[in-house]
């Protein structure tokens, strides 16, 4: 008998993957990775532009996913469902830990290497960004004033003014204490929801009883889980900020933005700031 003949069936070689398709492949027709990988468009010749225009994209795509999230947290809320809303919170977490990491490509930009290609960017400018925005808003940092670059783009004005007229995810968060029992005054649950949410004595009371209760119970988690939320948001900022400073020092931003005063503001801002000041209490 030949040696051959011994060979275990696994040795066999692989079958080969199908190859032949009379369109586009299935993964094409998914992903749509010849749409995504054809829309960068440099406007200089520095070879870094490219590295800041695709990592400008994927933040943007980024944005749409913690969208989605944050959304879905919010309407689990809205159900009482607290098991589903954690979900979709600690699923953002990850994806805001990715976002960040977004940041590595551009973070150590000399003002030198930024001048090169800093010109194709015009009056644009991350402040710009209707997803971010968005994003914004769920966290309950609103202003219709931020509409208003939007108004020539008929779809994403109209996405943008309803969420500024929809209650945020910490909106639905504290309802959802004021239905658990929690002294959540009228004036913050009936509160214009377009505006920016302000912190509360009554809602930094509520996060306090729930602290100092059982860590296991689901408000707990999901006061944690906004938490790392919030954490993550704050880094983002800061991530931001940094970078900014390393390419730009304390010049404009772009788009007439403040640049690095503008960014110095953001990030002093705490995210759902009752989460923060009742552990002073616990």
């Amino acid at each position: 008998m030949s040696q051959q003949a011994h060979l275990p069936h696994e040795a066999a070689e692989p079958e080969t993957p199908h190859l032949d398709f009379a369109g586009t492949t299935p993964y094409e027709d998914y992903v749509k990775a010849d749409v995504l990988t054809h829309l960068q468009h440099t406007l200089s010749d520095d070879p870094g532009e490219m590295v800041f225009l695709v990592t400008t994209q994927v933040m943007e795509l980024w944005f749409t996913v913690i969208v989605h999230e944050w959304e879905t947290a919010a309407k689990a809320l809205r159900s009482d469902d607290v098991p589903t809303a954690v979900a979709a919170l600690k699923r953002s977490v990850r994806e805001l830990e990715a976002l960040n990491a977004s940041w590595k490509p551009l973070g150590q930009l000399t003002p030198a290497q930024f001048n090169a290609y800093r010109g194709a960017l015009g009056e644009g400018s991350g402040f710009q960004s209707a997803m971010y925005r968005r994003m914004e808003f769920l966290l309950g940092d609103k202003s219709a004033s931020m509409l208003v670059p939007h108004r020539g783009a008929p779809r994403v004005h109209a996405e943008l003014e309803k969420a500024l007229h929809e209650p945020s995810l910490y909106d639905e968060v504290v309802r959802l204490l004021a239905r658990r029992g929690h002294a959540i005054p009228d004036a913050v649950l009936n509160r214009d929801v377009t505006l920016r949410h302000e912190p509360s004595e009554a809602v930094e009371a509520a996060w306090q009883a729930v602290y100092s209760g059982d860590e296991h119970a689901d408000l707990a988690r999901l006061g944690e889980a906004l938490t790392d939320v919030a954490e993550l948001v704050w880094r983002w900022r800061n991530d931001h900020l940094v970078a900014t400073r390393r390419a730009m020092g304390a010049k404009t931003g772009t788009g007439g933005s403040a640049g690095v005063a503008w960014l110095e503001k953001r990030a002093r801002k705490n995210v759902f700031p009752e989460l923060w000041t009742a552990r002073s209490y616990v």
